[in-house]
């Protein structure tokens, strides 16, 4: 099922260069669209819904960074070879990538955590983060860097990290983190617009 799974997905972009193309950047750039996402999130949001974005946001990053930890841990026990090391003949690998452990996906965990921890808290951003972090998980397998397995473990694995960090023990300090945050980043902007007008 791995394989067959595989084999279509990334037959499809190699046989496709239209698709290919854009999918192939989407891929490599992700770490920084997530990251502008959370950035966004955090500094544009407006109106009655700004309060529970950034805590979104916040929860968000913390999840991201406790997942991948537990990812590299688990990826140094597992060991799983990358399909375009265990097939080099039959993945075709359509971005650069290191021949380092691929289970689980780091890109999958992360963008799983990320999506879990908004939409825990608001469902406009949080449905925004959901289809990129799936779109993720799909573009690499399809480009030849992951299993179907790898990245569905990596997105259960950030999905049960937001999850934990949801729990009210957790969740109430890590709210009041993100509305000092949000405090902080206010008044500081604030600041720096008197200053600019007088």
């Amino acid at each position: 099922m791995d394989w067959s799974i595989l084999h279509a997905l990334n037959g499809f972009l190699v046989h496709h260069d239209a698709v290919e193309d854009p999918y192939a950047d989407y891929v490599r750039f992700s770490e920084l669209l997530f990251l502008g996402l959370l950035a966004w999130i955090f500094i544009a949001s407006r109106g009655y819904a700004r309060r529970a974005a950034r805590r979104g946001a916040v929860a968000a990053g913390l999840s991201a960074g406790l997942s991948l930890l537990l990812a590299s841990q688990i990826a140094n026990l597992v060991g799983r070879p990358r399909p375009f090391v265990d097939e080099p003949s039959t993945v075709h690998l359509l971005v650069a990538h290191a021949a380092d452990p691929g289970f689980p996906s780091d890109h999958a965990t992360a963008a799983f955590a990320i999506a879990v921890a908004i939409l825990l808290r608001n469902r406009r951003w949080g449905l925004l983060a959901m289809a990129m972090a799936v779109a993720l998980a799909v573009g690499r397998v399809a480009v030849g860097v992951h299993f179907p397995t790898d990245v569905l473990a990596g997105a259960a694995l950030g999905s049960a990290t937001a999850l934990l960090l949801y729990l009210p023990p957790v969740r109430r300090p890590l709210h009041r983190m993100a509305d000092r945050a949000g405090g902080v980043w206010d008044g500081a902007t604030s600041a720096l617009v008197s200053a600019a007008r007088s």
